[in-house]
């Protein structure tokens, strides 16, 4: 089984590199020159959103299980930030900014790539309700990359530490998401650009 687990999950990153860091960066690039604003704004609540997945990393290092968890919901948050916003998917639609057409090629991509993903972790969900030594052992695995990123980025850093940082990130966005869900989303509702 990990035989045929492990080509899936590094290309899985591989995926992940290009459609959650590469393009979306290149695309706000492009949409601040063109000066799209409504891909610009979309593009920023993405980068908001998508944070989680950079925590997941960190949680994954120091090997928490909860990370499985926050990967497989951002997932989910990905795809309602990218198709929630009313205002933001009409500006869009009509927008005639060259940068339009890699945009909603790359919203379907990620679309698709994020529905896949959810799916594909589903299968993993029990490794974020594992004590840490069994996650290890059963979900070794889907740490491989994680720790592959902690030996070329933070090679000298306790894994302990960048746990600790990940938790502090996790809570911050738990707590954010939290004010905006009870607070600025229903004033607001699916319109983005209010206030």
């Amino acid at each position: 089984m990990e035989a045929l687990i492990r080509p899936l999950v590094w290309l899985d990153f591989r995926l992940a590199v290009l459609l959650t860091m590469l393009i979306p960066l290149a695309l706000l690039a492009g949409a601040i020159v063109q000066k799209s604003e409504a891909i610009t704004r979309s593009l920023t609540i993405y980068w908001r959103v998508s944070c989680l997945l950079a925590i997941t990393i960190y949680l994954l290092i120091a090997t928490l299980p909860i990370g499985f968890l926050t990967g497989w919901i951002a997932r989910i948050l990905i795809l309602l930030s990218l198709w929630y916003w009313q205002d933001l998917n009409e500006d869009i639609e009509t927008s005639r900014s060259p940068v339009r057409f890699y945009y909603v090629a790359w919203r379907w991509a990620m679309t698709i790539y994020c529905s896949i993903g959810t799916l594909f972790g589903t299968l993993f969900l029990n490794c974020a309700f594992m004590s840490s030594e069994n996650m290890v052992d059963r979900c070794r695995t889907l740490l491989e990359i994680p720790t592959a990123y902690k030996a070329i980025f933070h090679a000298n850093v306790p894994e302990a530490t960048l746990g600790f940082f990940a938790i502090v990130a996790l809570i911050v966005y738990a707590l954010y998401l939290g004010v905006f869900t009870c607070v600025s989303l229903p004033k607001q509702g699916r319109i983005a650009f209010r206030n």
